[in-house]
């Protein structure tokens, strides 16, 4: 068994989806394991991490209305210590997540062909997100 880790940098334009697969998946194929796991994690409490529809644009926007639903900006937070956007970006990190894990099947991964990466920005203003990658395999 091998491993392979390292910590990625990507810049969000605020709040929103980063599609994140090609980057992951040229470091993934860099390793040049053909069998594995890959994990992700993001490493902040007001972003996450979503396996999404790749084409349909309208299902990422559909996501984020729904999102601002369940938890919307407003008075009645207690913790609003870097703003309104600030407590209900941490609610919908809970409720999307912060980390995935992928197999690696024939040196790729096996995400489905309508399937995509993304970094998942639920502030308003830009952010530099880390994601941290670690492969395990053959």
């Amino acid at each position: 068994m091998k491993q392979a880790a390292t910590i990625l940098a990507f810049d969000t334009l605020g709040r929103g989806l980063t599609d994140i697969t090609r980057t992951i998946a040229a470091w993934q194929e860099d390793i040049g394991f053909t069998e594995g796991l890959l994990t992700l994690l993001c490493r902040h409490t007001s972003a996450s991490l979503l396996i999404q529809e790749n084409a349909a644009r309208e299902v990422r926007s559909d996501l984020l209305d729904w999102l601002d639903r369940i938890a919307p900006e407003g008075p009645g937070y207690a913790h609003d210590d870097e703003g309104p956007d600030d407590m209900p970006a941490h609610l919908k990190a809970v409720l999307t997540g912060v980390n995935l894990s992928i197999p690696v099947i024939g040196g790729r991964m096996a995400l489905g062909t309508w399937q995509g990466i993304y970094l998942v920005e639920h502030r308003r203003l830009p952010h530099r997100r880390q994601v941290a990658l670690h492969l395990a395999g053959l």
